[in-house]
């Protein structure tokens, strides 16, 4: 065969389209960057203070300049006239897996590598913990390309592979042979660039107090969705945080064995639970003395919940607009929006799950008024109904359901976040010197939570994404990719 000038100059131009690709594709969806002011807005600092109105705030070099009514705009700065709009703090997703069920018996689990970071940034989450990863490697080379620009999405942090005992409902997680291996596994995963460690359902104490020990060596922290421990054990053998509310909590379960999960037990414990009892109180207490956070993750229980027809009743939970939510299953492709469709038809209508949820939510609120740190996150498994950045900001409106203020809602969900990693001089509020995070909605969160679902500009870095127009690069791709 012989090759051609023409046809090499065809090569050429074909890889350095390939090479240009990912740059112009994310300019698509560029709506500000540079030196930007943003004026006439009300602000939500994500302190918990009080909004303030009429701001300006001043972005350049991906940081935030100045905020306040009197700021000075600078004379090359893009303006944006943001009239009737709020600006939030960029939220901060605590328990924001990249992967997302497909079905299956046992069930199996893919990254969704190409639409999770686009919807988790499109709605306002900025930075996102893994917690947990079924394609590590995956997540580590996929957080690379979103920081050299390469990719779109929000910063990183991610969590290694599951660190799980014998047991396992799911063969996508490795199964530790002992406490020797909890801390190889600490150890290697730290070299190749996990920053946390998630600690799961059958892993025993033995193996736990390994992970916690090694991963605190290094400066690392490690939550968990315990099962075989209950939370005051894992609290004195030294975890930092642990995952879904009360939910997992089996320490209540009658004749509880060592390193052992209860299964059901454990919800039909909860069912009976007297919250506000001396148990649970000694629970926060420890919780609290002991310096470990909790992660509210409400939207994956809702999802299993009935829909609820009346708001009368005490326990009523799952709203049809959040339940069927047609922006969210409009993402979904064909098998994803059936499984979960199939899954909702299939739960009964006394279901318990709205009582669960709501003694969550009344933990959550004590854990809260007696100092502990709470923490948000939306967790996209369950029965597939909750997606990537849209059951963020379904947890903020649950945490107000739960009584939380509007304000302390956004505060969970942005600053605690930051704070707990250690981040909260850089994101999770607004102020001059932070990172330009931020999250433009229209409406006023504060007086209506469910204004946070109008997010229109979402800012990274400084650099302001359109938001519909990345939901609308993903349309079908939720359960493909």
């Amino acid at each position: 065969m012989k090759i051609t000038t023409a046809f090499l100059l065809l090569v050429t131009l074909w890889i350095t389209s390939l090479a240009q690709a990912p740059q112009n594709d994310r300019q698509q969806f560029i709506r500000a960057e540079g030196t930007v002011a943003l004026t006439h807005l009300r602000v939500i600092d994500g302190t918990g203070a009080a909004p303030t109105e009429n701001q300006t705030i001043v972005i350049s070099d991906g940081k935030i300049v100045a905020v306040g009514s009197n700021v000075s705009v600078p004379a090359n700065a893009k303006v944006l006239d943001l009239n009737g709009y709020t600006v939030l703090p960029g939220l901060v997703g605590m328990h924001d897996h990249m992967f997302f069920p497909m079905g299956g018996t046992p069930p199996m689990y893919s990254n969704m590598g190409f639409s999770f970071p686009r919807l988790y940034l499109a709605l306002g989450v900025t930075t996102i913990r893994t917690t947990g990863s079924v394609q590590p490697y995956a997540d580590l080379e996929i957080k690379k390309l979103i920081d050299a620009n390469r990719m779109i999405g929000p910063k990183m942090f991610v969590t290694a592979p599951y660190l799980e005992g014998v047991g396992s409902f799911t063969p996508v997680m490795h199964t530790l042979k002992d406490a020797d291996e909890a801390r190889r596994m600490v150890n290697y995963w730290a070299d190749q660039g996990a920053t946390s460690f998630k600690a799961y359902m059958n892993i025993t104490r033995d193996e736990l107090r390994a992970a916690v020990e090694e991963a605190h060596k290094r400066g690392l922290k490690v939550t968990g969705h315990l099962c075989s421990i209950g939370f005051r054990e894992a609290a004195e053998i030294g975890i930092d945080n642990l995952e879904h509310g009360i939910f997992p909590d089996s320490e209540f379960v009658p004749n509880k064995q060592p390193d052992r999960c209860p299964g059901g037990a454990v919800s039909q414990t909860l069912r009976n639970l007297d919250i506000n009892g001396d148990a649970v109180k000694e629970t926060i207490k420890t919780l609290v003395a002991k310096n470990v956070a909790v992660t509210s993750t409400l939207p994956v229980f809702e999802a299993g919940a009935p829909i609820a027809t009346t708001q009368a009743g005490p326990t009523a939970i799952g709203a049809p607009s959040a339940l069927l939510n047609p922006r969210v299953l409009n993402v979904m492709n064909n098998e994803a929006r059936v499984r979960y469709l199939t899954a909702r038809s299939r739960i009964p209508v006394d279901s318990a799950q709205a009582l669960l949820v709501r003694k969550s939510m009344d933990f959550e609120r004590a854990f809260v008024a007696a100092g502990g740190l709470l923490l948000a996150g939306l967790d996209p498994t369950g029965n597939g109904g909750v997606v990537a950045g849209f059951g963020d900001l379904r947890e903020v409106e649950l945490l107000v359901e739960a009584g939380f203020t509007p304000l302390e809602a956004i505060k969970i969900a942005s600053f605690n976040g930051a704070k707990f990693m250690g981040e909260d001089s850089r994101i999770g509020s607004i102020a001059p010197g932070k990172q330009a995070d931020l999250m433009i909605v229209k409406g006023n969160p504060a007086t209506k939570i469910n204004d946070i679902q109008n997010v229109e500009i979402v800012f990274k870095d400084g650099v302001g994404y359109d938001s519909e127009k990345l939901i609308q690069s993903v349309q079908g791709l939720v359960g493909i990719r």
